[in-house]
């Protein structure tokens, strides 16, 4: 088998009976709750099932005209009435520990995903859609929960029921009994046959429902790009062509799934109609193969034979439910189950002092497109390295390297003689300080945000940050100062970098990344941070990421880079003397030269 046939088998949904084994293998771990579900049904199920059983009986006590035994037959209807009420109690006890067993489970699977989330490679979070991870992790889990509320609630009380009703239908006439049994499988045909065919619809329901999710987040995070330029009409056009095939999967999904119960329930009304015209010719024609069979018995037989089947009919009529929570399951474990980072030593890398060395480093996004090659650099301590180059050159994946987002395909990096492949991630990049082009802020009190590195920090030290990056301004005139709630559609673009800033400030790292960090700021502000990034960089090892090449004069060295290489690199007055490639890009921002 090719490799390229391997991936294609690896990637092909599982079956609605492998996803079951799954779940049922997290609703194990509850092994309490389960114990009290199976000794809740197996008494409940008894109490029903004896209830025929007095019934037939009793009716067994009206023999002929004057020949009642009135008070034998209130002994029995007083048993069933104690019977129907306790019953009923179980029951609803039973519902309490089902309903926790499910949201137990769901939370489980929950917090595996969002723990899986936190190992993934960053690869694979670049590979799908925002929309469709959290489509995954909130509204599939939902849907799982909804059919695990159905299937406990059929399940344990159904197998119990089965098995009890068996046995008492055994202990009336085995002849029948086992024609009930032998017809079963029919049902089982009718049943799988039908659901195979809505597992696979539901499958795409849910898949085509995540891309609509993608679509709505994308289409609301960016309302202000798509008004810009007109395009509110492709933006609807776009939504009704997944809209439309999701509905046609959906509807597709619930004819296939509704033909189940009615199917299954055919199937049962013949065999309790085969129980009735076997059990009727037997007492008629006082047949042997009848075993003593009365009006009573026959009675207790077909209400055991409604019981019996029962499990089926209501299974069948959840199906839908139950078809549409796998499939969500599956996709959840599909995500849950994804290849995570690779393992990482349990080695922490200690304070750094800021010599980092890149040698001969090869990576790529795609292996059929390289983008950094035989990448070799040595930046000193305390010193200042500004990258620069066009856009698409690898000056971001060069920090990406660096903060170990993604780890080189050959070669290697290390910080004072460390690989950073030999030490945990969190370590690493607790010696790094980093401000991005993008900023985020995390719905919360101002104090949250910048403290979101430092948490134990005081407000004395979070004011400090503030004020060394310039934000203290526009935060004294906020209500609350510190404890404003603010979001990140709140503030302007260039008070969030601020803020952002302010966190680096805080943490006051070993060595700091700078990507584009003050491109959002106004001039004047912008030269103030610079003094504070000036007083914060001084004796750290810091690089740069800059577009605007004013912001770099006094790097002590700026790499150059074009189509994933190094094509020079000195200082900002040795390249100028140069006159390379360096030269043509700092005059096309200042003398317009091409």
């Amino acid at each position: 088998m090719s490799d390229s046939d391997k991936n294609r088998k690896k990637k092909l949904p599982a079956g609605s009976s492998a996803v079951l084994k799954k779940v049922l293998r997290v609703i194990g771990r509850h092994e309490l709750l389960i114990g009290f579900s199976i000794l809740f049904a197996t008494g409940s199920v008894i109490m029903q099932l004896y209830v025929p059983m007095l019934f037939g009986d009793a009716i067994d006590r009206i023999k002929d005209k004057g020949m009642v035994d009135f008070a034998l037959i209130g002994i029995y209807l007083t048993k069933i009435l104690i019977l129907v009420a306790a019953s009923s109690v179980i029951v609803w006890l039973m519902s309490l520990i089902n309903n926790r067993l499910a949201f137990k489970t769901v939370q489980d699977i929950r917090s595996k995903a969002i723990r899986q989330l936190q190992d993934l490679p960053l690869s694979y979070l670049d590979r799908c859609s925002t929309g469709d991870v959290v489509q995954r992790v909130i509204a599939d889990t939902d849907q799982l929960a909804d059919g695990l509320l159905l299937g406990f609630n059929q399940l344990f009380s159904g197998v119990v029921t089965i098995i009890v009703t068996l046995v008492f239908m055994f202990s009336k006439n085995v002849i029948i009994t086992l024609m009930v049994l032998v017809m079963t499988p029919v049902s089982f045909l009718v049943a799988r046959f039908i659901a195979s065919r809505s597992y696979k619809m539901f499958g795409k329901q849910t898949k085509t429902r995540g891309r609509q999710t993608a679509l709505i987040n994308e289409v609301i995070s960016n309302q202000k790009v798509v008004k810009a330029f007109g395009c509110e009409d492709r933006v609807s056009g776009k939504f009704r062509e997944v809209n439309e095939e999701l509905k046609g999967y959906s509807q597709s999904a619930v004819f296939f799934s509704s033909l189940t119960n009615p199917s299954t329930r055919a199937v049962n009304n013949v065999i309790y109609a085969l129980v009735a015209l076997v059990g009727a010719y037997s007492i008629m024609s006082a047949d042997p193969v009848g075993g003593g069979l009365t009006v009573g018995g026959l009675t207790v037989l077909l209400a055991y034979a409604n019981q019996y089947m029962k499990p089926f009919n209501d299974i069948s009529s959840v199906i839908t439910e139950l078809q549409n929570a796998l499939a969500c399951a599956n996709r959840v474990f599909e995500f849950i189950e994804a290849e995570p980072q690779v393992k990482e030593a349990d080695v922490l890398m200690k304070p750094a002092e800021g010599l980092v060395d890149i040698d001969h480093v090869d990576f790529s996004y795609v292996k059929e497109k390289p983008l950094i090659e035989n990448f070799t650099f040595t930046a000193k301590p305390g010193t200042t390295t500004a990258i620069v180059g066009p856009t698409g050159c690898g000056k971001t994946t060069f920090i990406n390297l660096l903060m170990r987002f993604y780890d080189v395909d050959k070669g290697s990096i290390t910080v004072d003689g460390q690989e950073v492949r030999e030490v945990t991630r969190h370590s690493l990049r607790s010696n790094y300080g980093m401000v991005l082009q993008e900023t985020w802020l995390k719905a919360g009190t101002i104090r949250e945000n910048i403290a979101f590195g430092k948490p134990d920090a005081t407000d004395e030290e979070i004011i400090q940050a503030a004020k060394d990056s310039h934000c203290w301004e526009f935060i004294r005139r906020m209500p609350g100062r510190l404890d404003c709630v603010v979001r990140d559609d709140s503030l302007s673009q260039g008070q969030k970098q601020l803020l952002c800033i302010a966190r680096v400030m805080l943490c006051r790292p070993p060595m700091l990344i700078l990507d584009e960090a003050t491109s959002s700021i106004d001039t004047r502000t912008e030269l103030q941070i610079q003094e504070a990034f000036a007083k914060l960089m001084k004796g750290r090892t810091s690089f740069i990421v800059a577009h605007r090449l004013s912001t770099i004069h006094n790097a002590d060295n700026i790499i150059v880079m074009q189509a994933g290489k190094i094509l020079e690199q000195g200082d900002h007055d040795s390249l100028m003397k140069k006159g390379g490639f360096y030269m043509n890009l700092y005059n096309s921002q200042f003398a317009g030269v091409e």
